[in-house]
């Protein structure tokens, strides 16, 4: 119950933070190996379907996000996440699923604009992937050969 309280509070916290202002330069590029131009909330959206997902910017080696999904007014599925040092001193992706245990994915790869999270001892997903493509922030999960991929393209809310 207080793992419970703690995510909806940091829920609560991501939901109520502005987005950053939207121009047409390019997103800031990873910010002490944290990817900084993941902040922000984004949307993918399609007839009653959508898809959320919000990240605070880099701040004391920490991301921390959160994302839901549904149809409608149904919830489907959340989850709570965050972007810290891992024990080799670069990032790590840690996500609780539905309040579940957390789950480590160690980053494999960087670019200015992307990165790539892997943990082939994992069920599903086993890699995790977020990169820019202009304004969109696309992400997919898979298995670690890229197989059973889902992909997302969101855009950024007001």
């Amino acid at each position: 119950m207080r793992v419970t309280l703690q995510i909806l509070a940091a829920l609560a916290i991501v939901a109520s933070c502005p987005a950053p202002a939207q121009s047409n330069s390019q997103p800031e590029p990873t910010t002490g190996g944290l990817p900084g131009w993941m902040a922000g909330c984004w949307e993918q959206a399609g007839g009653d379907r959508w898809s959320e997902e919000c990240w605070m910017a880099p701040r004391g080696g920490i991301m921390l996000g959160a994302g839901r999904s549904g149809a409608g007014d149904t919830l489907r599925e959340w989850e709570a996440t965050e972007i810290i040092a891992g024990p080799d001193g670069k990032p790590a992706y840690w996500a609780s699923p539905q309040g579940g245990a957390r789950v480590m994915f160690p980053m494999v790869s960087q670019g200015a604009h992307e990165i790539v999270f892997a943990n082939p001892a994992h069920d599903y997903p086993q890699r995790i992937r977020y990169w820019m493509e202009g304004d969109a922030l696309n992400a997919e999960i898979s298995m670690i050969d890229g197989g059973k991929s889902m992909r997302w393209s969101y855009r950024r809310t007001q």
